[in-house]
């Protein structure tokens, strides 16, 4: 059985209201399968922030862990 890489993405953060959580949004180019033009496409995502210094604006580096609860399930790495 192999061990599942886990994933890093970069994004920004969009909310930092609650205590140990900001929303962070990441968005990407992907080529459209028929036309050949790239489309943005973007997601939120709900990431644990142990340490608490990110300000709205921030980029962040993320890496998806177990779940913290029900739609967290990344956490902040820088």
């Amino acid at each position: 059985m192999t061990i599942k890489e886990k994933k890093f993405v970069t994004g920004r953060v969009l909310k930092n209201a609650q205590d140990k959580t900001i929303s962070v949004l990441v968005e990407r180019k992907v080529k459209h399968p028929v036309l050949g033009k790239f489309i943005s496409k973007s997601k939120k995502y709900q990431v644990h922030n142990e340490s608490g210094v990110f300000n709205i604006g921030d980029e962040v580096k993320i890496k998806e862990c177990r779940p913290f609860s029900k739609r967290k399930s990344w956490v902040v790495v820088e």
